[in-house]
């Protein structure tokens, strides 16, 4: 049975993320709740959840030790496959900029900035069900791509330097990235835990995904 890390540095959607990707594992795969770094870099897949500022996430996760070189070797030594969600999709970029430039993990080469919505009575946050665009043929959107909504609560977005890697857009007030993709590497700014039926498709996908 295929081992998946949800890693815990804190984050607020630990047991939510938690549940659902049991739900979706139905069995199939041992969820196992983790900041040690031996069972990190052992994993067959790994799943970075994330709720807040970026500087506060990238701080709390940087402070587990060893846990971020163990992400990196099974990720980009192995080719493991990897899902941030929300903050933990914004992780991968280059660096955050809210409050302060604040360095990530540089997986994909992007900054993370304020959503800025044109358009009368529209807010930030983000937050409540919207539906995909530019929805690319990554399996584990299938889902949302047939025009299920999902769940966002958000200021900021991750706005990749390549095009080619944003694998999904959503409108606000103006497109920003939704999800994005490269190798081995997926993520998330919606929460599929929050997704209802569209989000367990996507976790159950992700658990079956062969990049």
């Amino acid at each position: 049975m295929q081992r998946v890390a949800l890693i815990d540095y804190g984050s607020g959607n630990l047991r939510s993320a938690e549940k659902a990707l049991v739900r979706a594992a139905d069995g199939s795969a041992d969820i196992v709740v983790t900041n040690d770094p031996e069972t990190v870099e052992a994993a067959d897949r790994i799943v970075l959840p994330g709720v807040g500022a970026f500087a506060a996430c990238m701080s709390a996760l940087s402070e587990r030790t060893g846990v971020i070189e163990a992400m990196t070797t099974a990720v980009q030594g192995r080719g493991v496959p990897f899902l941030g969600i929300c903050v933990g999709m914004q992780l991968m970029a280059s660096r955050g900029l809210e409050f302060r430039i604040t360095p990530g993990l540089g997986w994909i080469a992007g900054d993370v900035k304020a959503i800025e919505p044109k358009g009368e009575g529209l807010k930030v946050p983000h937050m409540g069900w919207n539906t995909l665009t530019g929805v690319s043929d990554l399996p584990m959107l299938a889902g949302p791509k047939a025009g299920e909504p999902v769940y966002f609560t958000h200021s900021f977005a991750m706005f990749p330097q390549d095009p080619a890697d944003v694998a999904a857009y959503v409108d606000h007030g103006g497109q920003f990235p939704a999800a994005v993709a490269r190798g081995n590497l997926a993520g998330v700014q919606f929460h599929p835990e929050k997704s209802q039926a569209a989000g367990l498709k996507l976790l159950a996908s992700f658990l079956e995904w062969r990049p």
